[in-house]
């Protein structure tokens, strides 16, 4: 945290840091997700870092890095094709791949089913 004090005593170094309104704190993480809009950073065996600067609380995290892409993919259970098929008429094929094609939303695959009609 402050370069070229390797020889200070941990001590000194906490009376430091409360001189200068600086408090920390370790946080026994197992591990880190950071979700972004298409993918999340994955940190694992973490060290955790909780510091408090006049107020103003930051987060220090180190570890092994790993990027996941996120699936897109909506989940679409059983009841909600069948709330498709028994509004449309349709086969649970069509159903599923109408869902699927509005990503999820029942509302706007029943409607297309519809205008197919």
């Amino acid at each position: 945290m402050f370069p070229g004090m390797g020889g200070v005593d941990p001590r000194q170094m906490r009376m430091a840091m409360k001189k200068m309104g600086l408090k920390q704190e370790e946080i026994e993480a197992r591990e880190v997700i950071i979700r972004l809009e298409d993918r999340e950073i994955v940190i694992s065996n973490p060290q955790v870092s909780k510091v408090n600067m006049m107020g103003q609380e930051s987060y220090q995290i180190t570890g092994e890095e790993e990027e996941r892409m996120l699936d897109s993919t909506p989940e679409i259970s059983d009841e909600d094709v069948k709330t498709v098929v028994d509004q449309t008429g349709a086969s649970e094929g069509d159903a599923r791949k109408a869902i699927e094609e509005h990503e999820g939303d029942l509302a706007e695959a029943i409607m297309s089913l519809k205008k197919d009609c």
